[in-house]
């Protein structure tokens, strides 16, 4: 079969598919589940640690001192896992399909004082870590602090040695992972004499479990509790309010600016005669109201080719959150999968370059640019440019070439100005 059209639409057709592909990762339909058979390992990836009321503060989990391979391995990452923060590593953890574990040691540890003052410091900024079974993230804290009394005040910090891994699973797939210190009393880290060393045991249970759930989509939100705030929630009644609060002051506005201009027209149609035999004096139409700034709508701006850069670098990421709006509410992204909507993003933003490109020339040529390098070069570097700005490979890069980073955009800048 012969297919007879315009490529332009040929390809805006296939646009959404081919973003959702390279985006996420799968196939439509697909959750990116592996399948398991019964004793298949099933391996247990380290991710990260940080403050429970800063989430974006993230560090390596080997970087506290807790059981750690001899040789650590770390897992190829996406882009978007990369954006995120995150630091896969295989573990000591030995975890298999379908099969229990009670008690199994993972390490012994001897741990100093300066270790163990590093454990106090992150258990008192209430420090939680993050591990990643099958794309699952399954969080819990690294330790246990309670504080009671005011006089005399007391201070414990105690240092989770135990875990409780509980994975439930649906024929051969995994469809939820979760740990917990349930029934575990944690280990002390009070009373350490400086010259003193630490000696500690870890240990870790797994237990399976059937479940009826086909797909992880299906699970009930809020099944797992939720480990963080949920401070993100879509409020449908705050939205409302804003939209209604929005759209009655630009009422508001129209109207007072209708009144302006219908008062100042009714005046500049007045007969002349009619308004000087009034008022006695000569009504001068250039010097009142709106019209004084008449002969300011066709002047262009000083800086016209910072002004085009930066409304199509706009237009781009108008487009851009539009995308990724639309192919959120379409379901377009594995939630399950880390990193998918950063990966979109960055897609995304490369394929509506041209966006930024149209939009910033055509206006150029508009305002009477001729520069339309220069034009193109800004618009290119304006947001990439920036945000390598700080970087120091950057920086001294343009030095190396001899010019300084503000002296750069300077010079672009200036090359963009026009006379008058």
């Amino acid at each position: 079969m012969t297919v007879v059209g315009n490529p332009r639409s040929w390809s805006c057709q296939w646009l959404p598919i081919l973003i959702l592909l390279l985006g996420t990762g799968h196939g439509p339909g697909v959750e990116g589940v592996t399948h398991y058979k019964a004793g298949d390992p099933v391996i247990l990836y380290v991710n990260k640690v940080g403050p429970y009321h800063n989430p974006q503060e993230t560090y390596h989990y080997y970087q506290l001192p807790v059981c750690c391979p001899e040789k650590i391995r770390h897992k190829s990452l996406s882009l978007g896992e990369v954006l995120d923060g995150d630091r896969m590593a295989e573990s000591l953890y030995e975890i298999r399909f379908r099969e229990n574990v009670e008690k199994r040691i993972l390490c012994h540890m001897q741990l100093s004082s300066a270790q163990v003052e590093q454990l106090r410091q992150a258990i008192e900024e209430l420090y939680y870590f993050e591990f990643v079974v099958d794309d699952l993230p399954i969080r819990g804290f690294v330790g246990y602090m309670e504080e009671s009394g005011f006089l005399p005040h007391s201070h414990k910090i105690g240092l989770w040695t135990h875990l409780d891994f509980h994975l439930e699973f649906h024929g051969d797939r995994i469809i939820f992972a979760n740990v917990s210190v349930r029934d575990v009393k944690p280990h002390s880290l009070d009373g350490l004499r400086p010259d003193e060393f630490l000696g500690l045991t870890h240990t870790y249970s797994v237990r399976w479990s059937e479940t009826s759930v086909e797909r992880r989509s299906d699970r009930r939100r809020g099944d797992d509790g939720g480990f963080f705030p949920r401070t993100l929630e879509i409020h449908w009644l705050s939205i409302i309010n804003s939209m209604v609060l929005v759209f009655l002051l630009v009422g508001f506005v129209a109207v007072i600016l209708m009144r302006v201009l219908r008062n100042d027209l009714a005046r500049y149609n007045l007969d002349e005669e009619t308004t000087s035999a009034g008022s006695g004096d000569d009504f001068d139409q250039g010097d009142n109201g709106w019209k004084i700034i008449h002969t300011d709508v066709f002047r262009f701006p000083p800086y016209r080719g910072l002004l085009c850069a930066v409304l199509g670098v706009g237009a781009q990421f108008l487009a851009l959150g539009t995308g990724i709006i639309v192919m959120a509410l379409l379901g377009m992204f594995n939630v399950h999968r880390h990193g998918a909507i950063n990966s979109a993003a960055i897609l995304l933003y490369a394929l509506t370059c041209c966006i930024s490109g149209y939009v910033s020339s055509h206006f150029y040529r508009q305002i009477g640019g001729e520069r339309w390098v220069w034009n193109i070069i800004l618009t290119t570097s304006l947001f990439s440019g920036s945000a390598s700005h700080n970087h120091p490979a950057a920086s001294d890069g343009l030095a190396a070439g001899g010019l300084s980073p503000h002296c750069h955009w300077r010079h672009l800048w200036e090359e963009q100005r026009q006379p008058l």
